[in-house]
């Protein structure tokens, strides 16, 4: 069951051949979980979404109100029977039909979807996680690839490259051979005391995650948090690397090439991020 527009919809049809989000990848969309009808740091998600709304000239409808997006979201859940446990959520907005690359109107649509998901609280996978460089295509160091988009060609064909040659992930590259992100997320490296992070202005995902997680590490004294350029060969120098992103939390990678990585600061950082996410 899907929600349309703020009604719950089961079976039927409520797209067609001239979608802009199929036709043009004209559509944002924000990924989050939910426990027990708790909705985790919605109101980054819901601010972001705004944000890219605007950038992307779409027509935000009066009663897109936090409150009564979240009272959609609940009600999506609610009617796939997810209100008692944990959910994964997916709130998709697209510009409405009409027009070729030149839209006929900026109004939009929207649709929540909630599946079940295993996990109340973000854990830490600690089993054999291994990534390689994407190197085919390269991510844009602008504000575009900030933003969540539908535009996923980049991610869809790495996800091949790393499924047909047995890998879990790939991190991504820009034009200028700097390392950006994971193929499902943001990109931290531990070396001492320091981590580092991609800046948003190297073409990495404004993630949720990525935001909360810097917010964290910054309070930490014994740390030293940079949001700096990260080179491939900073990676086989690293002692641990994280992807994040809002549903799986922090997902060490535990092997690139011949190098292998522990995750004791993962570790100790995720008890904060789930006190965190209790909070907000």
């Amino acid at each position: 069951m899907v929600n349309f527009n703020g009604s719950l919809l089961q079976g039927e049809q409520y797209l067609n051949h001239e979608n802009r989000g199929l036709r043009y990848g004209d559509s944002l969309f924000e990924s989050f979980r939910a426990i027990n009808g708790k909705l985790i740091f919605w109101e980054d998600h819901y601010l972001r979404l705004m944000a890219s709304m605007r950038i992307l000239r779409m027509e935000i409808p009066m009663d897109f109100t936090m409150e009564n997006l979240e009272d959609k979201v609940l009600e999506t859940i609610s009617g796939n029977d997810l209100m008692n446990g944990p959910a994964r959520v997916r709130f998709t907005v697209f510009r409405n039909n009409g027009g070729l690359y030149l839209p006929t109107t900026n109004d939009i649509s929207y649709i929540i979807e909630a599946k079940a998901w295993n996990q109340p609280f973000f854990i830490l996978n600690e089993e054999t996680y291994e990534v390689e460089l994407y190197k085919d295509f390269y991510v844009n160091p602008d504000m575009l690839s900030n933003l969540k988009t539908n535009n996923k060609v980049l991610h869809v064909v790495g996800s091949i490259y790393a499924d047909e040659n047995g890998y879990d992930n790939c991190l991504l590259v820009n034009n200028q051979k700097q390392v950006v992100e994971a193929l499902n997320g943001n990109l931290f490296v531990v070396k001492g005391n320091q981590i580092k992070t991609p800046p948003l202005e190297h073409g990495c995902l404004n993630g949720i995650l990525r935001k909360k997680l810097i917010e964290i590490l910054k309070k930490d004294a014994d740390i030293n948090l940079v949001e700096e350029a990260v080179s491939p060969f900073e990676l086989q120098k690293a002692d641990e690397l994280w992807v994040t992103n809002s549903v799986i939390g922090i997902q060490p990678i535990t092997k690139y090439r011949k190098k292998s990585y522990e995750n004791k600061v993962a570790k100790s950082v995720l008890g904060k991020l789930n006190a965190l996410a209790r909070l907000s």
